[in-house]
């Protein structure tokens, strides 16, 4: 493979902490050399790019993409997925089990990382079933898909509602180390809302649940932690309660990591305005104290990942009456200029940012990735961080277009990605 120098760039490396300027030598995929400082030249032989000075930083890591392959296709494909993601700097993703059939089994996994390996595009990933079909009640085959390599094990949107059962996933997921990730949410008070209890959703008409739901499955599922020793992440935290719920959590000893939305940071439940159903989410928005309180767990470390919880649904599954409309959004290639969001209007540190996005879901998940060091894969993106986007959701690359972002103002393009050292995007 060809050498390539990175040069005139301004390093950003959450993993160190460092933010400077410098310069990276690439070399058979990985990084052979990092070059803290002004005025770094290519060594004889190796191709020299000019970063002109934009950030260089570890690619993003997306560790909650959905697609329709297998089985929904029309919707999206892992090589549109990778395409999308690809664009918004994003060179590893991790595809959710809830395909059809589901990732239950390690034919499943083997057959999306293989297939998305032979794309040639980001780094395609899976995770597994903790139950079989997602259907809450026999534990699927956590060993063999740990062995097939699935990064971590979960039901995605569906509640394991009996304890015994997720009980019996966690302490057998102990024996492998392997991750545990579950949905906070009360199946009974929140079975049917699609928006969360308040003025808002009683003045509209629709079925809601209150924020408190999150908490009370959050507390059986730290208590199952507790009992079984077992590595988990509370898969997309979105209260301010469920945050005070998890630093409890935290202080007494307990493992457990947290990821959010990229939507839950950036929209509040007024959002949904005249039932907009881009906006059809699940969880359901929240308030705007709960959505700054987010930001202030991202801001503190006690929120590990930000995911773009891309969920691709056609038009004529959004273009229905709020209740019945498709709940999720397409993320992909939006997730770092909205992340940068945080830096721009609420005053983060651009570390501070993407630490949720690299080194933290590479921590987590136990990934090489995620660091600008030397012997690390050469998975690199680079970006603008001030350069004005609008986003226009016609353009997305993904096959479905349901992006509650469509039409916004927003600050940050991505210029290249690298994965393995190879060019998979130049804008």
């Amino acid at each position: 493979m060809t050498s390539l120098a990175l040069l005139n760039a301004r390093l950003l490396d959450p993993a160190s902490g460092y933010d400077g300027p410098g310069a990276v030598l690439v070399e058979d995929g990985r990084i052979r050399d990092v070059m803290r400082g002004a005025g770094a030249a290519a060594p004889t032989g190796v191709t020299a790019v000019d970063a002109g000075g934009l950030c260089l930083a570890p690619g993003l890591i997306d560790i909650r993409v959905k697609t329709g392959e297998p089985g929904a296709e029309p919707r999206e494909t892992l090589k549109s997925a990778a395409l999308a993601a690809a664009a918004g700097g994003v060179t590893t993703i991790v595809v959710q089990p809830d395909t059809d059939p589901a990732l239950d089994d390690p034919a499943g996994i083997d057959f999306v990382q293989r297939r998305g390996g032979a794309l040639g595009l980001v780094n395609v990933r899976a995770a597994g079933a903790a139950t079989r079909g997602l259907e809450g009640q026999r534990m699927a085959e956590i060993g063999l898909m740990d062995e097939a390599g699935a990064l971590y094990f979960t039901d995605v949107d569906h509640v394991i509602a009996d304890s015994r059962t997720l009980m019996r996933v966690m302490s057998y997921a102990t024996a492998f180390d392997a991750l545990i990730a579950h949905r906070p949410a009360d199946p009974w008070l929140s079975q049917g809302a699609v928006a969360t209890s308040g003025e808002l959703a009683t003045r509209l008409g629709l079925p809601a649940a209150p924020a408190i739901a999150e908490r009370i499955q959050l507390e059986r599922d730290l208590a199952l932690v507790e009992q079984t020793g077992a590595r988990f992440l509370v898969d997309q935290i979105s209260t301010a309660g469920a945050l005070e719920t998890l630093a409890r959590a935290r202080a007494r000893g307990l493992e457990v990591a947290a990821s959010v939305s990229i939507n839950h940071l950036s929209f509040n439940e007024l959002d949904i305005g005249d039932y907009r159903t881009f906006f059809r989410l699940d969880p359901p928005l929240r308030t705007e104290a709960d959505r700054l309180a987010l930001i202030e767990a991202v801001r503190e470390g006690l929120i590990d990942v930000i995911t773009s919880a891309h969920t691709p649904a056609p038009a004529e599954d959004k273009r229905r009456p709020f209740q019945e409309a498709a709940p999720g959004a397409v993320g992909l290639e939006t997730l770092l200029p909205a992340a940068l969001a945080l830096h721009h209007e609420h005053g983060l540190e651009l570390l501070e940012v993407l630490r949720p996005l690299t080194i933290g879901p590479a921590g987590l998940l136990g990934l090489e990735a995620g660091v600008l060091a030397a012997g690390a894969p050469a998975d690199l993106v680079l970006f603008d961080p001030g350069a004005p986007v609008k986003i226009d959701a016609d353009r997305l690359r993904s096959k479905s277009r349901n992006s509650p972002f469509d039409g916004r103002l927003l600050q940050g393009r991505v210029s290249r990605t690298f994965v393995g050292g190879r060019e998979v995007f130049a804008a």
